[in-house]
């Protein structure tokens, strides 16, 4: 099962990932801030809130937001 290792903030509404397959790379989640839990992230104070969820193993928001690492992982893409 796939997730994420590592979460580190960068610029904007872009996080950097390391998942548990070995990938890794940045994933700019701007376009991806739509609807009542995620419109909240585009505060970048929030957004900079990200952290790794250890029982659902992927990234997570104060607010109760999250993604499934398999959806981050495709966003990263197959260079990674």
């Amino acid at each position: 099962m796939l997730h994420i290792t590592d979460v580190r903030t960068s610029s904007g509404h872009t996080i950097w990932l390391r998942f548990s397959d070995g990938a890794e790379g940045f994933v700019d989640l701007s376009r991806e801030l739509d609807g009542p839990v995620f419109e909240p992230l585009r505060d970048p104070v929030l957004f900079a809130q990200v952290r790794l969820d250890a029982e659902f193993k992927t990234v997570a928001w104060p607010n109760g937001a999250d993604f499934a690492p398999e959806y981050l992982r495709a966003l990263v893409g197959p260079s990674a």
